[in-house]
């Protein structure tokens, strides 16, 4: 699982640093508010790939006396400073610069010359700046298509493992918050970059220069929403969900169902980790089993959980007398 994700995070984080740049060019030839809305959207993208892989990384370190189940949640946490942290900002920023756009009331039909550390920048070139910034945005669009793809093929595979009916299935149920990060941002980057071609284009067209700032505003709206919905994913998984009860109850039975075993008294399931849960049981056993055959029991009990769920990696039997 953790390649996947990788493999996933790394894809979206070439393709969010190039786009940064493209962007960060084509604000500076047009000064277009909704441009530097999608830059601040890349580079809030690229900085999240670099938690992300943190988070991954970290995730790998074994057990040890003070974590004793390992540091899996440690993508949780990370995942959930992307979502609070960047794309809350980077939403902000982009919302804030597009109001104040809009309050100017720019007259005329082209955009502001663009600032820079409050100097204003003025990059004279023989082709139309506007066409350039389209084919920034298009090229873009390309980039942004490529780390979708990839994000959505680990999704599906998911859903298709786990017989998730869709996606809001998969936003409630899965513990691979990366992947679900990294398509998020793909989906939001891709809309963004829609509004900011729209927008643009309807102030060329009309021009009236409002439709741009709108547009950074509508960007900057969407970053914001979706950075709720992803401190929302993260927030039940930092607090230790458990499996769906329909798993749960088929893991419960097979325990129940097993010779040897009078009744569960106890049983709770937890994510400690992308694609790890944590699998305790109270069991009573039969009164006439001796202690060696209660240690085989819980040695199959325990590989029968795991082949029913790939995801069960640690299981505690308590056996009780």
């Amino acid at each position: 699982m953790a390649g996947q994700n990788t493999g996933v995070v790394l894809a979206a984080m070439f393709a969010n640093g190039a786009i940064a740049v493209l962007k960060f060019f084509g604000y500076l030839l047009t000064g277009s508010p909704s441009m530097l809305a999608e830059t601040y959207h890349s580079i809030s993208d690229t900085g999240n790939q670099v938690l992300l892989l943190i988070g991954i990384k970290y995730s790998q370190r074994g057990a040890s006396q003070i974590h004793p189940y390992g540091y899996g949640k440690a993508q949780f946490f990370f995942a959930f400073l992307v979502s609070v942290l960047l794309f809350g900002v980077a939403g902000w920023e982009s919302l804030t610069h597009g109001i104040s756009k809009l309050r100017e009331g720019g007259h005329g039909s082209e955009a502001s010359q663009p600032e820079l550390l409050g100097i204003t920048i003025d990059i004279s070139l023989p082709v139309d700046p506007f066409w350039i910034s389209v084919v920034i945005l298009l090229g873009a669009i390309v980039f942004e298509t490529y780390a979708f793809v990839k994000a959505r093929a680990e999704l599906k595979r998911q859903m298709n493992e786990y017989d998730w009916s869709g996606y809001r299935e998969a936003f409630a149920q899965s513990s691979d918050i990366t992947t679900l990060t990294a398509f998020t941002e793909d989906t939001i980057a891709l809309l963004g970059l829609v509004v900011a071609l729209v927008g643009q284009t309807a102030s060329r067209v009309t021009g009236n220069p409002a439709y741009d700032s709108l547009g950074a505003i509508v960007i900057g709206v969407l970053l914001m929403v979706f950075a709720l919905l992803l401190a929302v994913e993260n927030k039940r998984l930092i607090l230790g969900e458990s499996l769906p009860t329909t798993i749960e109850s088929d893991l419960q039975t097979a325990i129940t169902d097993h010779d040897g075993v009078a009744h569960v008294d106890d049983f709770r399931t937890m994510f400690i980790g992308t694609g790890q849960v944590l699998v305790t049981a109270d069991v009573s056993f039969d009164s006439g089993l001796e202690t060696v055959d209660i240690d085989e029991d819980i040695q199959h009990l325990e590989s029968k959980l795991e082949e029913i769920d790939n995801r069960v990696k640690l299981v505690y039997i308590e056996p009780q007398l």
